[in-house]
């Protein structure tokens, strides 16, 4: 049996095991199981790797994104770039990291601006490493973007909730929160933003897909921004990581 699963602490949100598990029975896979690994910390992956010698891939998810590379014999280009890691493929027992939020993130973007990319502005809210697939993807796109910070960091690049004002967001009209704010089941959390500025000219993309509508996505509604969650990117980049799994290179 080929062993898929998911580690992250904690993993009371993930729909990882359902999609996957889900996915095999469709497929008709019966030599494939999908296991949730809540990790206290990351240093408890080579147990984990030891004891589950079957094991063929595993998806990362908070807040080992980033933690985990020290832990692969190998990084792809692309993950190597964002600086952030939530696919492994295990062969032979060598760890081979990638980043299928990337993939995820960029396609269901391109959707749902319509493929109207162009002149668009973005603030990503958050620091962590969703957001680091999240500006790889800007950048490729042409997306001009600040990233927006708790803390005062001391970069051009970087801005903090405070400085998010009317005529900051007549410029930047493309919002992409990054963050744990408002997932289930702390729902009634949201960014800090002036949301009776945003206007219908406005686009608010959420990374979080549970609830169905956030509290950043209902206050974007009530002033006309259209809005999405983050349902599409993780099927995409569910089916990216399986595509990565079965690669046989």
């Amino acid at each position: 049996m080929k062993l898929f699963g998911l580690i992250g602490y904690p993993l009371s949100h993930s729909f990882s095991k359902k999609y996957f598990t889900e996915k095999f029975q469709k497929e008709g896979i019966n030599d494939a199981a999908y296991e949730l690994f809540e990790l206290k910390q990351i240093e408890e992956l080579p147990e984990l790797l030891e004891s589950h010698s079957n094991l063929h891939g595993l998806n990362v998810t908070i807040p080992y994104k980033e933690k985990v590379k020290k832990y692969l014999d190998d990084i792809d280009a692309a993950a190597e770039e964002i600086g952030a890691v939530n696919v492994i493929k295990i062969n032979n027992g060598k760890l081979k990291g990638y980043n299928s939020d990337y993939f995820g993130f960029k396609n269901s973007l391109i959707s749902f601006l319509d493929n109207k990319v162009e002149n668009k502005k973005a603030l990503i809210l958050g620091t962590g490493g969703a957001a680091k697939a999240v500006k790889v993807a800007c950048k490729n796109l042409a997306i001009e973007f600040l990233s927006v910070s708790r803390k005062e960091i001391d970069d051009s690049a970087y801005i903090t909730y405070q400085d998010i004002d009317k005529s900051l967001l007549e410029e930047y009209t493309l919002i992409v929160n990054t963050t744990p704010l408002g997932m289930s089941p702390k729902i009634d959390t949201y960014p800090d933003l002036p949301y009776s500025k945003l206007t219908s000219q406005h686009y608010l993309y959420d990374l979080v897909y549970n609830p169905d509508v956030t509290a950043f996505m209902q206050k974007g509604q009530e002033n006309g921004a259209k809005v999405i969650n983050g349902l599409d990117m993780l099927i995409m980049q569910a089916e990216e990581a399986w595509r990565i799994w079965n690669n046989h290179q």
